[in-house]
């Protein structure tokens, strides 16, 4: 767990500070093409004699905000289906899980894709598709919480002072739900960072000339055995990021579980 807070941590100073310092415009072209790492260009240069190692911090800040914003809708759209859902159950709660089978019957990449066909892929389309599509899908987890916490004893004592039902929810049930929604949204960070990384990979992400981490692998695939620095230094930077985070989640959900803290 620390050394994940510690990697996600210098992550997002590298996003925040990245492109203040980056040494060279991220998007600006020159005649040093295919340049190897050097003490002008630390990562190189790729085909267009843009700077990989100012093009990988400027990604930083990409990348992370498009998952913390995707976990962040996630986390929203998870806690609203399934308060709702659980609490109230009956026809709501059978329409609702047979979206979620819909949903969730679907490969989460495809779904994507054909996203981006219809909506277009933006800076503000990307995290607000994912984080429905992972809020819908993890929904179920929020929901399970929810069935456990409206049986316990402080609910029918709130019921029996005449508390409505949105006041339960929102007051009893909700405050002792938060733990799974809070490993839900750190999980969630991390892989729609990979997904936003595979959707750009394959030309309908974060459009160009935006520098993005997995356009950046796929740019440089012609080039693997002349210049591998263009996709090994931003496929690393995907590979930490995603880590640190899974890290992170796994460490917060043996945290805050109390059947797993021993």
């Amino acid at each position: 767990g620390g050394a994940a807070s510690f990697m996600l941590a210098l992550l997002i100073c590298v996003a925040v500070l990245g492109p203040i310092f980056a040494p060279f415009d991220p998007i600006a072209v020159s005649f040093q093409r295919l340049q190897g790492p050097s003490t002008t260009y630390l990562m190189g240069t790729d085909h267009y004699g843009r700077d990989v190692f100012s093009r990988v911090l400027h990604g930083a800040w990409i990348s992370l905000y498009i998952g913390l914003g995707s976990a962040v809708i996630c986390a929203l759209v998870a806690t609203l289906i399934g308060l709702m859902t659980g609490y109230m159950g009956g026809l709501l709660d059978s329409l609702a899980q047979r979206g979620v089978d819909a949903v969730m019957a679907l490969p989460l990449l495809l779904l994507m894709l054909v996203l981006m066909m219809i909506i277009g892929a933006s800076m503000t389309s990307l995290p607000l598709a994912l984080g429905i599509i992972y809020g819908v899908r993890n929904s179920r987890v929020v929901r399970s919480a929810v069935l456990v916490a409206k049986e316990c004893p402080y609910v029918d004592a709130a019921r029996a002072i005449g508390r409505g039902t949105w006041g339960i929810m929102a007051v009893h049930i909700f405050r002792n739900i938060v733990d799974p929604i809070i490993v839900i949204a750190t999980i969630v960070w991390g892989q729609a960072i990979l997904v936003e990384a595979t959707v750009s990979f394959l030309g309908f992400g974060v459009p160009p000339p935006l520098p993005s981490w997995g356009r950046m692998v796929s740019e440089g695939r012609p080039f693997l055995e002349s210049a591998p620095w263009i996709s090994v230094f931003s496929g690393f930077a995907i590979t930490m990021a995603v880590y640190s985070l899974n890290m992170l989640g796994d460490a917060l959900r043996d945290v805050l579980d109390p059947r797993l803290r021993h």
